[in-house]
């Protein structure tokens, strides 16, 4: 099954598109989930709207169950469900929510719908983000003793607060991983949407270093409500003379093909409109560059980490070795990037940016590097 994440600037038509992909491939014979909070029914396209307050209210419930002799022996009052609100973050987890739902569809396609850019960007990255934390906090290893807990939970009369907290953190480490699957799948891949402006390169170079970061795949581009060429009026000449400009720099900038649909001088009115608005292409999945270690040390005694990153500039970048993990920041993202098994046995000796390509250099490690009989 493919998952389509549609994403774009604020206002730049990413929710239309996410509609009209989902019905184009519906008609075309194939069983479609649109996820979307904005989008209408639409014929032929199975619809999946997250609902934030009710996975809210639904989750923290089954929390308060779950630590009640706990909150009991404090003598806290717990809440009832018609006194919860949502707090910040629902949203986000009920999307990543909604998605690990698409992924156990029935479906051939799943097109998500997912928010402006910078905040697509910060959800992809999300999971993993936090998988790291609670590792780093709760290892899995300090779990080996739980088997103690439920004994010593007897006798004291009420739930060890370790044993659930790291059952909680158990919980929360399972559903993390089964999102951060889907989102890494090499079935998903993420449609961009662009209006050709002032802000649509810019944008283009932020969405390839964040995606490229999280190592995720861009499948298109799309260049949407273009204006027609030649018109008599000057006001709109003037407009989409500036606007060609704009995007024959996003045509450079992509160096391949470009999606690029009409401006339908207005709104969109139902379905035949969508289909007017459907990209070209929603074929196979595009592959995710490889993060490739190369072997040189008979030549210059090192081994090289090959880290794609499409727009990078050498003052954004910055490296830091932390243990077993490298902490990549390029510009406005982040990544703490766990190391290869071979790797971890090296120093960093080195690193440089070569169109895009990040090469770390490693020497191994005398006193961790296996000897040669």
């Amino acid at each position: 099954m493919r998952i389509i994440l549609v994403t774009g600037p604020g206002g730049a038509g990413r929710s239309t598109l996410a509609a009209a992909t989902a019905l184009a491939e519906a008609r075309a014979g194939r069983r479609v989930l649109l996820v979307s909070e904005d989008a209408d029914p639409t014929e032929g396209v199975r619809l999946l709207r997250p609902r934030p307050g009710a996975d809210f209210r639904r989750e923290f419930l089954a929390l308060q169950e779950r630590s009640s002799a706990a909150l009991d022996l404090l003598g806290a009052a717990p809440f009832e469900e018609a006194e919860l609100t949502e707090l910040p973050g629902s949203r986000q987890f009920a999307l990543l929510r909604a998605l690990r739902d698409a992924a156990e569809g029935d479906h051939d396609l799943a097109v998500v719908d997912l928010p402006p850019l910078p905040e697509a960007l910060a959800l992809l990255a999300l999971p993993g983000q936090l998988r790291r934390y609670l590792r780093r906090l709760l290892p899995p290893e300090r779990q080996a003793a739980r088997a103690l807990r439920p004994m010593l939970a007897q006798l004291a009369g009420v739930p060890m607060p370790a044993q659930w907290l790291y059952e909680t953190t158990a919980r929360w480490e399972a559903e993390l991983a089964a999102v951060q699957a889907v989102v890494e799948a090499p079935g998903t891949t993420v449609r961009l949407v662009l209006e050709p402006g002032p802000g649509a390169a810019r944008a283009l170079r932020a969405a390839r270093l964040g995606l490229a970061v999280q190592r995720l795949g861009l499948d298109a581009v799309v260049a949407n409500r273009i204006l027609p060429a030649g018109s008599e009026d000057p006001w709109l000449a003037g407009l989409t003379a500036e606007q060609h400009r704009h995007l024959a720099e996003l045509r450079t900038a992509v160096g391949g093909e470009l999606d690029e649909l009409p401006h339908l001088g207005r709104a969109p009115r139902g379905a035949e409109d969508l289909v007017l608005l459907a990209p070209g292409r929603a074929g196979k999945p595009v592959p995710v560059p490889e993060w490739a270690v190369e072997d040189r040390r008979e030549e210059d005694g090192v081994l090289v980490w090959h880290i794609p990153l499409p727009g990078a500039v050498k003052e954004e970048l910055s490296l830091v070795r932390r243990g077993d993990e490298l902490l990549l920041t390029v510009g406005a993202f982040r990544r703490g990037v766990p190391l290869p098994g071979a790797l971890r046995r090296c120093a960093v000796t080195g690193a440089g940016l070569v169109d895009g390509d990040l090469r770390v250099r490693f020497t191994p490690d005398p006193g961790l590097w296996p000897r040669t009989p």
